[in-house]
Parts: C-alpha cells; structure tokens; sequence
C-alpha cells in the first residue's frame, strides 16, 4: 500500500489514494486549486509555478483559477497525469517535496487555515430519481403498493432539471421555504413556511468533458468523461412538492438550495471500490446497456438538534443501492443531442436500502410523518425544524485506509420575514 510522507490516520478521508480537488482561499492570496492529504491542503498553484505540471499545462495557469473547470476541461490524460504526479510528490520516499522545506512550506497548508470555496463553476444541474427502493418507497405512500413504480421507471433514469445558481457550499446555511401548500381537504391553497423540510441523501458527479450539440455520449464512453463525485443534499420541501409536482414535477419544492460538500473525488480514486450494479430487468434498450457497475460507497447522515450537545447517525446507507449507474444517466441526459458541459452537476436522487435505517429521507424514515423518529436526548422528528444542522459524510473503506468525500454540513434557519 502506498503511503505517503505526511501522516495521515487510517479513519481520515484524505489519505494519498484519494487526493480530492478542491479551491481554497488563504488570507494572503485568492482562491486557487488545492488537494486534500490528511490534515492539509497541498497548493497546486505553487507546484504550477514550479513546473510540476509543464507537460499538461503547457505553460497556462490552470491551477491558478478560483474554479477547477480549467483542469477538468483539459481530458482525462491530463487529470490522471496530474494525479500520477502528485501521488509521486506526496509519496514517503520521494524527496523533492519531503526535504525541500521552503518548498513544503508554501506548498503544505494546514486544512484549519484555509477557506473552501464551492470547487465548480457549474452551467446546468440535473436531479435524478435512480434508487429503486427509494421510488417504491415514495411511489407506495402515494398510489400504493401496487402502483409505487410509474411504468417508465424501469426503462430509463427520470430525471429533473434543477436550479444551478442555489447549488451551495457545505457551511451555508439555509433558511425555511415559503410558498404555496394545501392541506388535506381543502379547496384552496396557502401561502406558508414550508413544514414539512427534508433531507436527501444523494451523491453526485461533475462532468468534465462534453459533447458537441447533436453528439450524444454513448454509454459505454461515459466514464471518459466524468471528473469526479461529490456528496450531494438535494433539500426537498415536502408540502409544497405535493401542491406543485402535477403534471410538470419539482420547482419551488427543490430550487431553493442543494448543498454539496467542498472535495471532489476523482473518478479513478474509487477504482478499488467498483462493483457489480443490479441486475436490471427488464433488459434497457441498446443505448442505455452496458456492464452495469457501482462503487461501495459507506454513506451517513447525522441530525443535531439546538438542545442536543452531540449530533446523533439517523441514516446509513450505501452507494450500491443505486439502480441506474452514473454512465447510463450521463448517456441518457445526452441521447437527445443535448450537450453536456465542463462543471455540470448530475446527482444521483436519493439513496435508499432496503432497511429502515438505510432510507435516504425523512419523508420514508418517518414514513410521510406517521411514524416520527426518536433522537438520543428524547426529542422526537417527523421532519426538520428550525435550529437543527445536518450533515452528511460516506467513504469507501479500504485495507487500512478510507478513501473519503468529507462532509456536507447545513443549519436550517427559519424563514425570512417576506417584508
């Protein structure tokens, strides 16, 4: 196992078989490109300066820029030619940047020091629907058992259209939806903080290469061109989703916020952890077939409430659950000819098991709030309120070392005062 000459616990998420992107600010110079490695941040833009990355960059500031899409945009020879010099750098016996201090010391910055900024500039940003138990839970609850899965959803990845502009950094925190619900039996609609916010547990990935207009990706070319993931909370509000959702589906429900966490993972990091994908039947049409795969990606979510001294796991759950893979929704959003773009988002939907405790909601967890959850100190929740802070982490666990994405952490405000 490869280790590297800074110390790095076997619990941390940043050991150097991850090496996350990421920007980052000090309070001495703007944002630029940075790594994670354990407790620190290694400085690209210096290792730039340096020449470390002359035969990628070709002399053009790439990790000098207060987004990664610069680098993304550059292919997938230059981001595992970067990766291969970097594990090289970083490695315990390599000493060009282990014995050289004044070089370690502007490149080596501690992770408590710096300012994490969100990673990607991003165009568009799609929604997913691709956990089967989290359809058939959602599908259950509202047309029955018999009916919980629409009769396109084993066909294709359904998918919706989201709001870039409210994609937000792990740390902002959010403050309650108002809009228009109705209650049960009523004729007429109100206008009202929304009361039943959610959570949901998504990962997503950013594209780092597109198509031309017309050229759809294809399947199994689909990997080509994605970057990295990232942990993804798409915030649902619930009461107002239900008003709004027929016969177009989510709006105000889902565009006020969708937090993601500030460390992108490459793609190749989670080569180790690849698995067999579901069986999928029936059998997708041509362009959607491939040699369905996933990655073991341990996920958790953990709930806070204002009186609580410590937050306490109210999910966990697992990457594999995912019914469509990340290819087959790339190929999908692009059958059309739709055009895929450097730093667009595409999340997973919510990631649910077939256990409770593996739910990816508070809508299934509680079961639309007939079943309120327990927190350790007595406190009981049907869905979030006002002061609670959420967070969300996952890894893959290796031997003696994880390769982590960090963590998502958001405290729900309440609404603002309209006037």
């Amino acid at each position: 196992m490869q280790q590297s000459f800074i110390e790095v616990e076997a619990t941390s998420h940043f050991p150097i078989q991850n090496l996350p992107y990421g920007i980052f600010s000090t309070a001495d110079r703007t944002p630029r490109v940075g790594v994670a490695i354990g407790d620190y941040v290694l400085d690209l833009a210096v290792l730039e300066a340096e020449g470390h990355f002359d035969g990628v960059t070709q002399g053009v500031a790439i990790f000098n820029q207060p987004v990664l899409n610069p680098f993304m945009a550059l292919g997938r020879a230059a981001w595992h030619s970067v990766r291969a010099t970097l594990q090289a750098l970083l490695d315990r016996d390599t000493p060009t940047l282990r014995d050289d201090d004044n070089l370690r010391g502007r490149a080596l910055l501690p992770r408590r020091d710096v300012t994490l900024h969100l990673p990607v500039q991003i165009g568009d940003y799609t929604d997913f629907y691709s956990s089967r138990q989290h359809a058939t839970n959602v599908g259950t609850m509202f047309r029955g058992k018999e009916n919980a899965l629409m009769a396109n959803w084993l066909h294709l990845p359904v998918a919706y259209h989201g709001r870039a502009s409210s994609v937000i950094l792990s740390g902002v925190p959010i403050h309650r939806p108002q809009g228009q619900t109705i209650a049960d039996g009523a004729e007429a609609p109100h206008f009202t903080a929304s009361k039943l916010l959610d959570i949901e547990l998504e990962m997503g990935f950013f594209v780092g290469t597109g198509n031309e207009l017309g050229s759809p990706i294809p399947v199994d070319e689909a990997e080509d061109h994605i970057f990295g993931l990232v942990l993804v909370n798409d915030w649902s509000a619930r009461d107002i989703q239900k008003w709004e959702y027929q016969p177009l589906g989510p709006f105000l429900a889902k565009n006020f916020a969708t937090s993601i966490a500030p460390w992108v993972v490459p793609l190749v990091a989670l080569e180790p952890f690849r698995i067999p994908g579901p069986t999928q039947a029936p059998e997708p049409l041509p362009y959607l077939r491939t040699d369905n795969q996933s990655y073991d990606i341990e996920l958790e979510v953990w709930l806070q409430s204002e009186q609580m001294a410590e937050a306490a796991r109210i999910i966990r759950s697992n990457f594999r659950h995912l019914y469509w893979s990340m290819s087959q929704q790339l190929a999908h959003h692009s059958i059309t000819g739709a055009n895929m773009r450097t730093g667009d988002l595409l999340a997973s939907g919510t990631i649910s098991g077939e256990e409770r405790e593996s739910f990816g909601s508070l809508l299934e967890l509680t079961w639309r709030g007939t079943q309120p959850m327990e927190l350790p100190n007595g406190e009981t929740r049907k869905f979030l309120q006002d002061g609670d802070t959420v967070t969300l982490t996952g890894w893959c666990q290796g031997d003696g070392y994880r390769v982590g994405f960090g963590e998502v952490t958001t405290k729900i405000l309440p609404a603002k005062p309209l006037f």
